[in-house]
C-alpha cells in the first residue's frame, strides 16, 4: 500500500490510500476519486518529499554490517507530528522560546508566531528555532 496526500480543485487536502502510483493513477483516469469534504472529482497527488532522518555513512570499506533501515517521512507527516508533539504558544513564541532557552521556564516543544525579524533575533541570541511554513489553524483545509 501507498498512502498520496491528496488536494481537490477546492483546495481541501485529504489522504488516499492506493496499492500502487499506478492504481492511483487508474482510478483517477476512470473517474473514480472524489473529495471526502465537498464531493469534487477533480482530484491530484500533492507533491511529497522524503525527509530522511537518518543515513548511513559511506565507506570506502565493503560494509560488514547491513546499513539501517532508512526511515522516510513525508511533509504532511512531518507537519502532524510538530503539531500533535507541541505546544501551541502563538504570537508569545519569541518571548516563550527566550523563557526556555534561559530556563526560566520548563523545557518543551513550543510552536507560535514569530515575524522574521523576531526569528533572526532570536538565532542571533542563540536561542535555537526552526522556522516551518505551517499555516495557522484556521487556515488549515
Amino acid at each position: 500500500m501507498i498512502v498520496f496526500e491528496l488536494i481537490c480543485s477546492r483546495r481541501h487536502r485529504f489522504e488516499g490510500w492506493f496499492a500502487s502510483g499506478d492504481d492511483f493513477d487508474r482510478q483517477k483516469g476512470r473517474g473514480l476519486l472524489s473529495c471526502p469534504v465537498c464531493g469534487g472529482g477533480s482530484v491530484d497527488k500533492l507533491p511529497t518529499a522524503r525527509i530522511q532522518k537518518s543515513q548511513p555513512a559511506e565507506r570506502a570499506k565493503p560494509k560488514r554490517q547491513r546499513a539501517p533501515a532508512r526511515q522516510e517521512m513525508t511533509v504532511g507527516a512531518f507537519i502532524d507530528h510538530v503539531l500533535l508533539n507541541s505546544e501551541d504558544v502563538g504570537k508569545a513564541f519569541p518571548d516563550e522560546a527566550r523563557r526556555i532557552h534561559r530556563r526560566l521556564a520548563p523545557a518543551r516543544a513550543i510552536r507560535g508566531t514569530a515575524t522574521r525579524e523576531e526569528t533572526a533575533e532570536l538565532l542571533d541570541e542563540g536561542v535555537p528555532v526552526l522556522p516551518l511554513p505551517i499555516p495557522p489553524r484556521g487556515e488549515w483545509h
